[in-house]
């Protein structure tokens, strides 16, 4: 007979999958780790030894040299400003259209549903959406960036789904008690929905921070240009100039490495705290029960 675990499988079964996890793992790791240990290596270890995962010595001046870099700075903090502006305005547009769209009491509810499956399938276009920007005159604006990209249709309907797995007894004892529509979403689903904000929050704040095309696109100033932006000009054009720079560390390897580790440093440091409501809003928000 075969020997089977409390669960009912096979132990070599378990060894094949335990197996093809830790692969799948070190697969995905491997480029991490030499991106992040190649950032802290000295320019001429690089140059010397080729390929390596462990430097010999170890420093922190490419870290330094983009630190002091007025460039790099200021296009982090563009980043920073799009993330958390961006997300404020995809939150609170997306949060209040799916919760109208929730009710079905709402007058033309079917059409707005219609609507923005449409927007799933087919979209304004490059040139006509930018002729739209340019005529609004946002261009070479951050408010180019926010608006254009308001609600994300997925986001919409899955959140719309959300809330409309929340009893209705809970709304009907609030307005009740008085609340007002506004009030009633504020205090009543929003507190219910923690799980579901949570996780699209950090869906558009991946969104907004890998901003890279709409602002190519929307913005023509440099000084306004985002991180992704930035990194995207560092990779391709190793002979531009960062200010106030010495010319030993200028685009070198550990610099690129440690722009790539300082660009996907901010969400990895969030992530751990999202965790616990990725899993439940998005399944809680898939299944319409």
């Amino acid at each position: 007979m075969r020997a089977y675990d409390s669960r009912g499988k096979e132990p070599e079964f378990k060894i094949v999958i335990n197996g093809i996890l830790v692969i799948s793992l070190l697969v995905v790791l491997f480029p991490f780790l030499y991106v992040l240990m190649t950032s802290f290596a000295p320019r001429e270890e690089i140059l010397t030894r080729g390929f390596f995962l462990i430097p010999h010595q170890w420093t922190l001046n490419a870290y330094g040299y983009l630190m002091s870099s007025d460039q790099f700075v200021g296009s982090f903090k563009n980043a920073i400003t799009i993330t958390v502006f961006g997300t404020i305005v995809n939150m609170v547009f997306t949060s209040l259209m799916a919760y109208g769209l929730s009710k079905p009491w709402l007058n033309g509810r079917r059409v707005l549903n219609f609507m923005v499956l449409f927007t799933m399938l087919f979209n304004g276009g490059i040139i006509p959406t930018y002729l739209v920007v340019k005529e609004m005159h946002l261009l070479n604006s951050f408010w180019a960036l926010f608006l254009t990209g308001a609600i994300a249709p997925f986001h919409l309907i899955v959140l719309r789904s959300f809330f409309q797995n929340i009893p209705i007894e809970l709304e009907e004892s609030g307005r009740i008690d008085g609340c007002s529509e506004l009030r009633l979403f504020w205090q009543i689903i929003l507190p219910l929905s923690m799980p579901a904000i949570a996780t699209f929050t950090l869906f558009y704040a991946v969104q907004n921070w890998n901003s890279y095309f709409n602002a190519v696109l929307y913005l023509n100033d440099s000084a306004k240009w985002p991180l992704q932006v930035f990194l995207r000009q560092m990779m391709n054009e190793g002979n531009t100039s960062l200010e106030n720079m010495t010319t030993e560390y200028q685009y070198s390897p550990a610099v690129k490495m440690a722009a790539i580790v300082l660009t996907a440093l901010p969400l990895l440091v969030i992530y751990p705290f999202l965790q616990k409501y990725f899993n439940k809003g998005m399944l809680m928000g898939s299944v319409k029960g």
